[in-house]
Order: structure tokens, then C-alpha cells, then sequence
């Protein structure tokens, strides 16, 4: 099996799956400025995958759910996450993410968005561990054993059940959990509780796991997540909301604005380029992480929502760049 978990270095920084925010262009642009230990693609739903596909008889191409799964090699490692409560469907999605030459398939177990737990995915597979085994399974079977399959979940749903949780998904060796700590019920309304990284951690020991334990949750910085890895033990620290605005994250650079506003320039373009299947409205949600903390931001924020495309960004770019 290619495990590419095995040959990273000790502890691990990667970069969290968002939904409209870890798109291929966003990822391009942190990896050209400031790389993490491994990414991960935004959440694809695999049934979604396998009727779009027949529906469009396999014309790739025109497929917006295969264009969620596009990568470019500066991005390795990479991991693709999929979201089902379908063990034929996870088998099928983790065979095409094998064939699309991943590094990695993830299978998302802590989502609470709505939708998702509708149908059975996301965080509403902690309250159906046998279903969470069997599809951990399917993925193994869908990569054929040649590539590592993780897990992304949460310590519980309404309650931290994180001892009897955890032990299932354990009991199916995956490479990799990663522990967002907080509950589905908690959402993000409380801090994330790190002592139940550092529980999860002295339980896969105590369970003579091999496998790897990444925590999550409230950390946006290299210096941060040092700390919690000092604190709990963990393998690695999974970052998400800290990237916003911030390629240069990984890196630890401090940017000047003129070189944020820049780089918000290109982010808009790699997104007309490699996401033309998303409204160029996702990109006004990074808008206010770029362009903040210097005299003006506010206005130039204002003309910057109203902007279409790329091109009526970089306009407005270009003029301010010159006041700052």
C-alpha cells in the first residue's frame, strides 16, 4: 500500500476540508505560498459522483463533481474526502478517487450540516457505528488496499462518546483519525476541547493502534498547533478557518498588503480558470480576510462585493494598491 502517512514527519500540520472554500484554486495559491504536510480536496458526495457520471455517461468533462476533484501535482500529498451512507457508493467513490491517482481517501464522519445527516452522512454516522465500520470497509475495498483511507469525525453527537466511538472506528485501522473537538451538537458555539484530543490520543495507545490521531478545531497557527501537539500528543493538527485570507500560514510569513491584495487577484483568477462550474460569488466570502487591517479596507471591500468577475476585482485592485 502506498502510504504516504508513514514517511511524513512528526507532528503533522494539513489543511482542512471546507465546503466553497478548498477548492482547486484556493488550494493552488496555498501551495504556491505557504504548502501544509497534506491537503485535502473539499467533501464530494459519492453517490452524487456515480448518478452524475451515469447521467452524463461518464463525459467527465462536464461533470462538476469530477471538477471538485481535480488536483495539480504542487498540491501532494492530497487527499480526496467523500461523504455517504452507502457502502456501495463509498466503495464506488473511493474507486474513483484510486483512479484519479490521490494519495488518500477521507471519509467524512463529523459534517452537521443538515443536508448531509439527511441522508445518513456526515455527523449522523456517530450514532450508526456499524454502518461507520462498514463503510470504512468499502473504502479499503474501493482502493483496492493501495491507498490509506482516514477518517474525519467528531467526539460525539449530542453527547462525548468518544471512548466507544472511537474504539469502533479504531477497531477498522484507518491511517489516520482526525478528532474535531467539539460535539455535532456543540457546533462551533463553544471552544473546542482539546482534552478529548489528548483522551483519544491515550486510548488508540492504549488499544495498540497504528493509527495516526490528528485534533482539530479553534487553531490558526503554526505556533498554536506546536502547542496543542505539546498539550495532548497528537500526531498532527488539522487547520481550517485560520487559512482564510492567510496562504501564507504554513510558511509563517507576515505579508504586506499590497502583496495580499495581489494575491486576492490571483486567487479570483485561478478560480474563473479552474472552478467555472462555481458562482463567482464564492470567492466575495474571502474578500474580507484578504482586504482588512489598513486605512480604507472597508470602502475597498464595499467595491469589491459588488465585482462579477475576476477581472472587475483586479480593476478595483489595481486602483487601491496604489493608495496603500
Amino acid at each position: 500500500m502506498r502510504n504516504f502517512w508513514t514517511m511524513l514527519k512528526r507532528p503533522c500540520f494539513v489543511l482542512a476540508p471546507m465546503a466553497d472554500v478548498t477548492d482547486a484554486a484556493f488550494r493552488r495559491v496555498i501551495a504556491r505560498y505557504g504548502k501544509p504536510d497534506v491537503m485535502w480536496t473539499e467533501f464530494v458526495s459519492a453517490d452524487g459522483l456515480y448518478h452524475t457520471r451515469e447521467l452524463l455517461k461518464y463525459d467527465d468533462e462536464h461533470n462538476p463533481l469530477m471538477k471538485d476533484l481535480q488536483y495539480d501535482h504542487s498540491e501532494r500529498p492530497i487527499v480526496a474526502q467523500l461523504f455517504s451512507s452507502s457502502p456501495d457508493m463509498m466503495e464506488y467513490g473511493a474507486r474513483v478517487v484510486h483512479e484519479l491517482g490521490f494519495d488518500g481517501v477521507d471519509i467524512n464522519m463529523g459534517c452537521p450540516d443538515r443536508s448531509v445527516e439527511k441522508q445518513g452522512s456526515g455527523a449522523a454516522l456517530i450514532k450508526e457505528p456499524a454502518l461507520a465500520r462498514d463503510l470504512i470497509r468499502a473504502a479499503k475495498r474501493g482502493v483496492r488496499g493501495e491507498l490509506p483511507v482516514s477518517v474525519k469525525t467528531r467526539t460525539g453527537y449530542s453527547t462525548v462518546v468518544l471512548k466507544s466511538w472511537l474504539s469502533e472506528l479504531l477497531s477498522e485501522e484507518p491511517a489516520v483519525i482526525t478528532v474535531h473537538a467539539r460535539t455535532r451538537k456543540e457546533m462551533s458555539k463553544v471552544s473546542a476541547r482539546w482534552e478529548h484530543v489528548k483522551d483519544a490520543v491515550q486510548l488508540r495507545d492504549q488499544l495498540g493502534s497504528d493509527t495516526l490521531i490528528l485534533g482539530n478545531g479553534d487553531v490558526t497557527s503554526l505556533a498554536g498547533a506546536r502547542q496543542k501537539v505539546a498539550e495532548t500528543g497528537a500526531d498532527g493538527v488539522m487547520i481550517g478557518r485560520g487559512i482564510f485570507g492567510n496562504p501564507w500560514l504554513w510558511s509563517e510569513r507576515v505579508p504586506s498588503v499590497s502583496e495580499r491584495l495581489a494575491v486576492l487577484g490571483q486567487h479570483c483568477e485561478l478560480f474563473e480558470e479552474l472552478c467555472p462550474h462555481k458562482s463567482f460569488a464564492v470567492m466575495k466570502k474571502h474578500i474580507k480576510a484578504y482586504v482588512r487591517d489598513f486605512p480604507g479596507a472597508h470602502e475597498m471591500r464595499v467595491e469589491l462585493m459588488k465585482c462579477a468577475n475576476a477581472a472587475e476585482m483586479r480593476d478595483v485592485i489595481n486602483i487601491w494598491t496604489v493608495k496603500v
